[in-house]
């Protein structure tokens, strides 16, 4: 098959690269930052878009602005990126009849996690309070009659409520490549990946996940520093099993005009500060520190139903919470 990779320089986007090539894929790369054996360029320069997709089957799309967004003033510049982008990319693909695409979507379109009430069963809870957060109360509560929750494992029929800038575009990525996919009658599959790590991730940006800090304060010898009181639960999924997915995705069975969303996560949840103490002990130390600090706007719990991607895409996650830990813990960072 011959695959178009937007973002393929990017930290998940590489791996993609690498596994489609693995699988014997024909592969043509595009991101904005120079490098080997891609294509420089924009996804929203439609004349570039053109002459790369004359002889595509199939589409990939990576390319996006990541990070959670600051604020309102971040608005312009993520739309431009991610759903003008997106539209000009599904634009293209319409004109020149490439019908199948992979879309990499994201947890954070769910917002706040899946919980269960004693009394009320399943509850979505809005965002937590922020006196509720200043005297370190963090787990949400039943809005309907104040119980304790616990939660649940989310599966990709729950209701969206993204809670920041990315998240919306995000979302609005998804509904766009839905309205091509049944116009066209592409096959689409959106793939919504939890907590990704390993290597090449980036380090000491914005734009880092926890794991490329915390590995970053313990190649400086500072403790990790853990949010609230610890127990907040991900699910971690390593890149690699990301690309494969990906792979999976594009090779799947699934029906043409009828998208397709699917989480991709390790079905293995684990508390951010069992990462940062899985983390410290591969490297050695320092021990990390529990700190009560918060961020208002952050998720308590959210942990991936992956059965949809076994079922509909033949993918189960492969790398171990212990073995991908060990293995970032002490490989040197993009």
């Amino acid at each position: 098959m011959r695959i178009l990779v937007t973002g393929a320089a990017g930290f998940i986007g590489s791996h993609v690269v690498e596994a489609l090539w693995a699988a014997g894929h024909e592969v043509t790369g595009l991101d904005l930052r120079a490098g080997d054996g891609h294509v420089v360029g924009d996804v929203r320069d439609a004349d570039l878009l053109a002459r790369l997709l004359r002889r595509v089957d199939a589409v990939v799309h990576q390319a996006a602005k990541v990070g959670l967004g600051v604020g309102v003033l971040d608005l312009p510049h993520y739309t431009s990126v991610n759903v003008q982008g997106t539209a000009v990319l599904l634009a293209a693909m319409a004109e020149h009849g490439v019908r199948r695409l992979v879309l990499a979507s994201s947890m954070v379109v769910y917002g706040e996690g899946a919980y269960e009430c004693p009394r009320h069963g399943l509850i979505r809870p809005g965002p937590r309070a922020p006196e509720d957060l200043a005297r370190l109360s963090f787990e949400p509560c039943c809005p309907r009659c104040g119980a304790e929750l616990s939660p649940v494992a989310i599966d990709e029929d729950a209701r969206p409520d993204p809670r920041n800038v990315y998240a919306t575009t995000k979302l609005a990525q998804e509904h766009l490549a839905a309205n091509w996919a049944r116009e066209t009658g592409g096959t689409l599959v959106s793939l919504r990946y939890h907590n990704v790590y390993g290597p090449r991730m980036p380090r000491d940006t914005p734009y880092s996940g926890v794991a490329a800090i915390f590995r970053s304060a313990l190649e400086a010898g500072r403790a990790p520093r853990v949010f609230e009181d610890g127990r907040q639960r991900r699910d971690f999924v390593h890149v690699r099993d990301v690309a494969r997915a990906n792979l999976a995705a594009l090779e799947a069975g699934t029906a043409p005009g009828t998208p397709t969303t699917c989480n991709v996560a390790s079905g293995e949840p684990h508390t951010v500060g069992e990462m940062a103490a899985a983390l410290a002990g591969a490297h050695g130390g320092p021990a990390p520190v529990t700190t009560g600090e918060y961020r208002l706007g952050d998720v308590r719990h959210i942990i991936a139903a992956p059965d949809r991607a076994t079922r509909e895409l033949g993918f189960r996650a492969k790398i171990g919470f212990v073995e991908g830990m060990r293995e970032f813990a002490v490989e040197p960072q993009a």
